[in-house]
């Protein structure tokens, strides 16, 4: 099933109490600017912005909890702040990312996100996490976690190319192939998630697309967004959830059980 544009995606409910979350995380951002130090890379005032965070957290989360849910807290806080990344190594990977994942996962667990409610949260939801990783990863210059290199879809993302495929599955113009259109990207980056994605990574490598990003180049051959969704899910089942070294660090309890 195709995820709804964007901008034409009904807001539930909850998302307006979720909005604040990542609006919070991004003044903290504009609060904390980066130091000047020799290495590009781990800005170590992301340290700095990773500790209020745990400091606010739980607050953060019974903003939105019902009192009946309120102990779930101990659960779903340590995959609020591992979304953002390790404070320790100062970096960011689908590890990370997964955990945002989890988080809404959870929530829906608990039945505080409604199936009604998934189009939606994916649509603006994410779509704000993954604007303030953006916006983490230009200011802290955060190390990439596990890249590929140029093998890999992006440096850090893998989840927004799932969701942005499926949300183009049976568009009348759109087709693959549209990523190499900069007119395209131009004008409907701000709609479409994929496009938003493929415009990131041409802003932040330098050189030929098919260089820099081969894999991404090469699913642009593929004949329709079906065909990349349904490939993009079988990769990252592979070389996501089912890689040691990604989930070694992932967390099980009560709501996502071993």
């Amino acid at each position: 099933m195709a995820i709804k544009s964007s901008i034409h995606a009904t807001i539930p409910p909850l998302s307006p109490r979720l909005f604040p979350l990542s609006k919070s995380c991004g003044l903290w951002v504009d609060q904390i600017p980066p130091v000047q130090q020799s290495s590009r890379y781990g800005n170590t005032s992301y340290r700095t912005w990773h500790e209020r965070l745990t400091e606010n957290v739980e607050s953060l989360m019974l903003r939105f909890l019902p009192d009946d849910l309120k102990p779930s807290t101990v659960e779903i806080i340590p995959y609020f702040t591992e979304r953002f990344g390790n404070s320790s190594r100062i970096d960011y990977g689908t590890g990370h990312e997964t955990n945002f994942a989890a988080w809404l996962y959870c929530l829906a667990r608990m039945g505080i996100i409604k199936e009604e409610d998934y189009h939606a949260v994916v649509a603006r939801v994410f779509v704000k996490y993954l604007e303030l990783m953006k916006k983490l990863q230009l200011i802290y210059w955060l190390e990439p976690a596990g890249s590929h290199g140029v093998w890999g879809l992006d440096d850090y993302h893998f989840l927004p190319f799932i969701f942005g495929s499926s949300q183009l599955i049976d568009h009348k113009y759109m087709k693959p192939k549209s990523i190499h259109n900069d007119d395209i990207l131009d004008n409907f980056s701000s709609e479409y998630m994929y496009l938003s994605c493929i415009q990131f990574v041409k802003k932040v490598k330098k050189g030929p697309f098919a260089e820099h990003s081969p894999l991404l180049n090469d699913i642009s051959g593929v004949p329709n967004w079906n065909k990349v969704n349904t490939a993009m899910l079988k990769m990252y089942k592979a070389e996501v959830l089912e890689k040691v070294p990604i989930m070694q660090h992932f967390l099980f309890g009560w709501l996502i059980k071993w």
